[in-house]
């Protein structure tokens, strides 16, 4: 059975930490594949660029990993079922679970702290055990156990802000270069206050 580490998210965009996020999973963890989820719609109403450009921008901070990261649109899929409102990673990870995929689920230790906010997480943890990565800044709660590293507390808030407001090189060193090619050729982010 394969073993895949499901990373989602908004990927809006997706930095360098997410990058590094994804080459320790597969380095350090028991997993054969990585898969890349960027959400379709966001379940809090969050406004983001299109689920192209953040499909795209996911693919081009994937390529340097290497062919066992995927970048998938299956929550894209998803969003076609009838009486769909909004990505949900439980979905997700049924849809994985029922393909005959052995699931873990990636998340940053600053997650834990908003579990109540996630839909089911109990039966998601269930069928997806978690890969608790440290995230500078943030302490996973009592009981739960993060992998040992912290990676840079990088915010893709903060990169919008940058572009935003004038001043892309301020990002520069945030995302992958060919992320940020991709930014500055397609105007994303511009004027963007969210």
């Amino acid at each position: 059975m394969t073993r895949v580490a499901l990373f989602g998210g908004s990927f809006n965009p997706p930095h360098v930490a997410h990058q590094l996020v994804a080459l320790y999973v597969l380095e350090t963890q028991p997993v054969d594949e990585l898969w890349i989820a960027p959400t379709y719609v966001h379940p809090f109403e969050k406004r983001l660029a299109s689920y192209a450009h953040r499909v795209q921008m996911c693919a081009l901070m994937a390529a340097p990993l290497g062919a066992r990261v995927t970048v998938t649109r299956l929550e894209e899929e998803l969003a076609q079922r009838p009486g769909f409102r909004a990505s949900r990673t439980l979905d997700l990870v049924t849809v994985l679970v029922e393909r005959g995929l052995e699931v873990r689920l990636v998340v940053g230790s600053d997650i834990m702290a908003e579990t109540a906010k996630w839909h089911r997480w109990d039966e998601l943890v269930a069928k997806a055990p978690l890969i608790i990565v440290g995230r500078e800044g943030s302490e996973p709660p009592p009981g739960s156990v993060a992998t040992g590293v912290q990676m840079p507390a990088i915010s893709s808030t903060e990169i919008r802000a940058a572009f935003a407001s004038g001043a892309p090189a301020a990002a520069a060193n945030l995302v992958p270069r060919s992320v940020y090619s991709y930014i500055v050729q397609h105007n994303l982010y511009q004027g963007d206050t969210a």
